[in-house]
């Protein structure tokens, strides 16, 4: 179909409005359909509540366990922020604990080598431990150059996710605070 002005305007002048123009000249209906819901059984298995760990709106998630996989991630109607609504990332969620490119083991590669080698979590804690301990005895600062009690470290600083709860960023900042860490900051990606 051609469209010309004439052919527009009569359209319009026949029509109801918006909708006549549109299934007239477009064949869109807008008449109302009926819609059926899906027949999938329910998912079975432990539900439990989290925090979505990709921004920092902070929805809230219900996430299905079963035999030691997450099975479904939707959104928690009870949830204040999000009401169990959930962006494109959020609902896909449940890839990144299924995924097989997932880490799941320490790997530490020594300086100077190109070669990964796997290492338990025990070792990897004391190691992170240790050498926080020995870069903030290192760099500790009792007194500023004027003689001021400052009790700080500037070999130290702290990033928190956007993934953490009010409760975890009270927690990791109180940690850092008596590292006598100074650069304190939390990230957000939206």
């Amino acid at each position: 179909m051609e469209l010309k002005r004439r052919t527009f305007l009569a359209a319009v002048a026949g029509s109801a409005g918006t909708g006549g123009l549109l299934k007239g000249l477009f064949g869109i209906d807008l008449d109302p359909t009926r819609a059926l819901a899906q027949a999938n059984p329910p998912v079975r298995g432990k539900i439990t509540t989290t925090i979505c760990p990709f921004c920092s709106v902070g929805c809230g998630l219900l996430v299905t366990v079963a035999d030691g996989k997450v099975v479904n991630v939707a959104g928690d109607p009870d949830h204040p922020i999000n009401e169990g609504a959930t962006c494109s990332k959020g609902a896909a969620l449940s890839q990144i604990p299924n995924s097989g490119r997932r880490m799941t083991k320490v790997l530490y590669r020594a300086p100077g080598t190109a070669a990964w080698q796997e290492k338990d979590w025990d070792w990897a804690i004391q190691r992170i431990s240790r050498r926080v301990k020995e870069t903030r005895d290192a760099t500790f600062q009792a007194r500023d150059d004027q003689g001021r009690i400052v009790n700080r470290t500037m070999g130290l600083a702290s990033l928190g996710g956007a993934a953490l709860d009010n409760e975890e960023c009270y927690s990791l900042s109180k940690l850092a605070r008596a590292l006598g860490i100074v650069y304190l900051e939390n990230h957000a990606r939206l």
